[in-house]
């Protein structure tokens, strides 16, 4: 089971909460000695303290593989999970010089606004305008400055890029080829009596192949459990991976150290370097998933049949 250390021994993960509503959150941090410990109070009592629920949306595509964490020189991207392999292409600018590849958690954010909004609306065109700026505050992105910056370029990115799934199914290969969007996501130009542009044009129209893939494969999230760890691209991927994978299975799954390691481990050349950072972001991702059932193993994970991260589904 995973666990922490503090000065009575080890606790689960799956103690945190019950430890945090029994001593409150001041107390718990007292009761561990690392920053990591505390940041997984933290993030675990920041989950606690949202009492109404609100469910996002993700493709299943992006519970399998996911996009980089940090800038990277490559012009293609590959991850590869379980049956399905994405594939992300760099978009050029209009003198034809790459505009880079979406990442880190600012683009993930990004697509989780979109992805939620199409569903929740039955329609591919999603309102940007102050919506998208007040849901990004929400989630714990302030938008100003060097925030702005960079969440203007991460959905220049998202906007230019070309994208392609392949599924291995029982019956053969898919292929979903397309975009994220069919327009552009970018800043509006200055207005007349401002010195700043206002945040985003008013609305985007997705990619009409994706659209219809997400309205047939939709995964549903706590945006709550979005929110704690909105700023940790890796946690974020663990997350979405446990939602999707935890309520589906029905009996303990393996999973080996090299097959985490592919989907997860972008960046890391070693397996070794690796394995201490996923642990810590599998920690942070658990700690906003109270019901998952997961164990570290030396040969690699292992998952059990666990009830849905949200809970109006675990109580259907």
């Amino acid at each position: 089971m995973l666990g922490y250390r503090h000065n009575t021994g080890i606790i689960g993960m799956g103690q945190i909460h019950q430890l945090i509503l029994n001593k409150g959150r001041q107390a718990a941090r007292d009761m561990v000695a690392t920053k990591h410990e505390k940041s997984l109070i933290d993030v675990a009592a920041q989950f606690l303290a949202e009492e109404e629920e609100h469910i996002g949306i993700t493709h299943s595509g992006f519970c399998l593989t996911a996009l980089p964490h940090k800038a990277t020189e490559l012009l293609t991207w590959r991850r590869e999970g379980y049956r399905c392999t994405l594939v992300i292409q760099s978009g050029v600018d209009r003198q034809e010089m790459s505009v880079g590849l979406p990442f880190g958690s600012k683009a993930r954010m990004i697509l989780l606004y979109l992805q939620t909004q199409a569903v929740r609306t039955r329609s591919p065109v999603v309102e940007l305008g102050g919506s998208m700026h007040r849901w990004l505050e929400t989630m714990g992105l302030s938008i100003g400055g060097n925030t702005y910056r960079q969440v203007a370029e991460q959905a220049l990115r998202i906007s230019r890029c070309r994208l392609t799934f392949f599924w291995d199914g029982d019956a053969g290969s898919v292929e979903l080829n397309g975009g994220f969007v069919k327009t552009a996501i970018r800043p509006s130009p200055a207005k007349a009596d401002s010195n700043q542009p206002s945040l985003w044009r008013e609305t985007v129209e997705l990619d009409e192949a994706f659209y219809q893939e997400l309205l047939r494969h939709p995964v549903p999230l706590s945006e709550n459990a979005l929110k704690a760890i909105s700023g940790k691209s890796m946690a974020l991927d663990i997350y979405i991976w446990l939602a999707y994978r935890l309520h589906a299975i029905e009996q303990e799954t393996p999973i080996s150290w090299p097959s985490v390691h592919r989907q997860f481990g972008a960046g890391f050349a070693h397996l070794r370097q690796f394995k201490p950072e996923f642990i810590r972001n599998l920690q942070l991702a658990m700690a906003v998933y109270p019901e998952a059932r997961v164990s570290v193993e030396e040969s690699g994970l292992i998952l059990r049949p666990s009830k849905s991260p949200i809970r109006a589904l675990s109580r259907s």
